[in-house]
């Protein structure tokens, strides 16, 4: 089932990164007694975010994230560190003092990196450095010697005669535009080089800046396609293939390539603060727990998952309850298709009408700036009210496909955001090994964490539940 879901993910993912975002310039006009709600919660929003970031606990927090990353760090789908990792964030749970904590199975794929390497044999010999791409097949054990092709766009690929592809690696060096524009080399390259006749494909990383760092992530094969080996290598590589290419030389590789695959039982993890007056209802505060297998995971997605699991945790400490129940749930396998949002979904449809609002942080946790927000105008006239008191964590932009997991509730008419933050360089470190905690910046995961725990408790609390479209 989780094939679809990945078709779906990879054709939201270039939605969701292509969308021009703008600032949330419609005329609000709310009722006086709302706005006049809204504003009373100063006091308490000033007290979380002074407890959190003046009074130990964001430190203390930071400390926890640390040795979590240290601990387990790359936890890719299906692995025993992913499970290891879930096991410690239900203890630490409750070793917090939160015992509402639950897990739910999901089946996810276990694709395992066993051995890979590229090697440029003509016009001379060269190491290339590269990752494989998730769930592409292996190589034959002697593995591919063929002449390449530099390819620059899918455009030219269609223009190109298949006699002239057919037996060779097609390299796409397509260059970074956005991520949105450029990752559909990464999801559908080996599907367009094999529908041509290429024996393996190789892709310029998905990223903006390198030094020497390949950059791996998801790519589907299309039906009725003969599935071939595909993988990721280094700008700097890429840029030197196409160069020789151009001064007439004939490019010569030999791929080795092994991986496995199958399937495994993961889990999403549920923390739940109920609420005082209407615990049926829920706000979601949520971040994916697992990672690629290169880095630590740190910044994609450890940062997310830490703060979304401090929100209901540090609320119960301060004694705060809202009315309506805050769920942070830490999604499993989002890195192959959202297969544990997908799977929520599905075991919970019947209590869409309960979520009053989702939230996710899945694109860094740098210097908080505001929210994404996916709603209603009234819903986002709300939010534009609720982000006054954060000032200057106040930016709004609308969008409508804010963050990843979050999306397949989003379709469904859940009005939702994700984190805005100043993450300009989030895709010089996605999916490499560079995503390690020397990223992240202690001072801006506190203050990510202080924002997020506040705010989602201001909606969480609100009279009003936040409008449908």
């Amino acid at each position: 089932m989780y094939w679809i879901y990945i078709l779906l993910v990879l054709n939201i993912e270039l939605i969701t990164s292509s969308v021009v975002i703008t600032r949330h310039e419609e005329e609000c006009v709310l009722d006086s007694k709302l706005v006049e709600e809204i504003k009373s919660y100063e006091n308490v929003t000033k007290h979380i975010i002074n407890e959190i970031i003046n009074g130990g606990f964001g430190a203390a927090m930071y400390d926890e994230y640390t040795k979590f990353i240290d601990k387990f760090g790359a936890r890719i789908s299906g692995s025993e560190a992913l499970e290891r990792a879930i096991d410690h964030m239900v203890n630490l749970t409750v070793r917090n003092g939160l015992n509402d904590v639950t897990t739910e199975d999901v089946k996810v794929p276990h694709w395992v990196r066993v051995k890979e390497s590229a090697e440029m044999v003509q016009p001379y010999y060269k190491n290339i450095a590269l990752l494989g791409l998730g769930t592409s097949v292996s190589t034959p054990l002697e593995g591919i010697t063929a002449e390449a092709i530099v390819i620059s766009s899918f455009e030219e690929l269609d223009k190109t005669d298949a006699s002239k592809i057919k037996g060779k690696i097609v390299v796409f060096d397509a260059h970074y535009v956005t991520y949105g524009d450029t990752v559909v080399y990464r999801g559908h390259g080996a599907t367009k080089a094999s529908q041509k006749g290429a024996i393996a494909s190789l892709i310029r990383s998905i990223t903006p800046f390198s030094i020497y760092s390949p950059h791996t992530g998801d790519q589907t094969y299309g039906e009725n396609i003969t599935k071939i080996p595909t993988a990721c290598i280094t700008l700097e590589d890429a840029d030197l293939l196409r160069r020789l290419q151009d001064q007439g030389e004939k490019l010569i590789l030999t791929l080795k390539m092994t991986y496995t695959y199958d399937e495994k039982t993961s889990r999403n993890t549920i923390v739940d603060l109920k609420g005082k007056d209407n615990p049926e209802k829920m706000v979601i505060v949520s971040g994916h727990i697992d990672s690629w297998d290169v880095g630590e995971g740190a910044m994609d997605d450890g940062g997310g998952m830490i703060i979304s699991w401090f929100a209901p945790v540090i609320l119960n400490m301060l004694k705060l309850k809202p009315k309506r129940t805050i769920r942070a749930i830490l999604w499993t396998s989002e890195e192959f298709g959202y297969i544990g949002a997908a799977a929520y979904l599905q075991k919970h449809l019947n209590q869409l009408p309960n979520i009053n609002f989702i939230m996710e942080s899945d694109e860094g946790t740098f210097k908080p700036l505001g929210l994404e927000v996916a709603g209603s105008p009234k819903a986002l006239c709300i939010i534009k009210e609720v982000l006054k008191q954060f000032a200057p964590i106040d930016k709004l932009t609308k969008s409508d496909y804010p963050g990843s997991d979050i999306v397949l509730f989003i379709e469904k008419g859940v009005p939702g955001a994700s984190l805005l933050n100043k993450n300009e360089r989030y895709f010089w470190y996605h999916h490499s090994e560079a995503d390690t905690m020397n990223v992240q910046n202690k001072d801006d995961v506190i203050e990510c964490a202080a924002f997020w725990a506040a705010v989602s408790y201001v909606i969480a609390d609100l009279t009003e539940d936040m409008p449908r479209a």
